[in-house]
């Protein structure tokens, strides 16, 4: 069962979530918030699976709250509902460590299929803002390398091979099943392996990944 608590300040778009939710089988919505202040309490009393939280809400909002959650809630997984695809908050979203976003005219089928997939450990971005990462990713490195024109920073670490394969995978937002599938290895050794990348260049989410891969030239 995957219990969720529900983040938004508008009471009917809380209604209609939770009456999809509470449709679906292994799914339950255990508590409800309309400001973010109430999300970081229901989460300290109810520790969910997962936390569902749109970005525009009072007291604080869901950027804020999912940066909190990554300070104090680590293992209550972040999935960002929002209406806004701009860049601005998709990026603070990431860097805040969200573990997914999704726009609030996604279909039930991806609704669903996100919050098994952040309640599982992956990460999952709709195709929208999966451009919009790779495009902030592209422009910052070339930006980058257009102003500063220096040799890559030596690195204070040594990947692998496997590693380095492992890297690209991520940052093509590939999650552990479709790198095991892609790699011919297990799905545990693609998590052991993507556990020791992210460790090794000290890096929290995929933000932080992509910033230290630009920064060490690693693509």
């Amino acid at each position: 069962m995957i219990n969720v608590v529900l983040a938004d300040d508008h009471v009917l778009v809380r209604d209609g979530i939770k009456a999809l939710l509470e449709d679906q089988t292994g799914i339950t919505v255990i508590d409800e918030a309309s400001n973010g202040k109430e999300a970081l309490e229901a989460v300290l009393k109810n520790k969910p699976h997962v936390l569902i939280v749109d970005i525009r809400m009072p007291e604080m909002n869901g950027i804020e709250v999912v940066a909190e959650m990554s300070k104090q809630y680590k293992d209550v997984k972040t999935l960002v509902l929002s209406m806004h695809d701009s860049e601005e908050y998709v990026v603070q979203s990431i860097q805040a460590g969200a573990d997914g976003y999704l726009l609030k005219g996604a279909s039930k089928k991806e609704f669903l299929k996100a919050i098994h997939k952040v309640a599982s450990g992956d990460k999952y971005f709709t195709a929208d803002v999966s451009t919009i990462i790779m495009n902030n990713f592209v422009n910052g490195n070339t930006n980058k390398a257009l102003e500063t024109k220096k040799e890559p920073t030596e690195l204070p670490f040594k990947l692998t091979k496997r590693e380095r394969q492992i890297l690209t995978l991520v940052l093509e937002l590939k999650n552990n099943k479709d790198i095991a599938d892609e790699l011919q290895i297990s799905k545990r050794t693609a998590e052991v392996h993507r556990f020791n990348l992210m460790k090794k260049l000290a890096a929290k989410n995929l933000m932080e990944l992509t910033n230290k891969a630009k920064k060490y030239s690693l693509f």
